[in-house]
């Protein structure tokens, strides 16, 4: 997780508990979650289309 230690992940999960409560982390995670999987989908299928478009000049050459 890059440079958190496990001190400034309580921390972090402390200060989401006291800003949210704990009836929304749930909410929270997948809406997290979510953003995530859309955000890779939406990088696979750039690269999938940049690839199209690069494979047809490839095969002509």
């Amino acid at each position: 997780m890059g440079n958190l230690g496990m001190t400034e992940i309580l921390l972090i999960g402390v200060a989401l508990l006291v800003f949210f409560g704990p009836s929304r982390l749930p909410e929270l995670g997948k809406s997290l979650g979510r953003s995530i999987q859309e955000f890779k989908k939406a990088g696979r299928e750039i690269t999938d289309s940049a690839k199209e478009s690069v494979a047809p000049e490839a095969k002509a050459k």
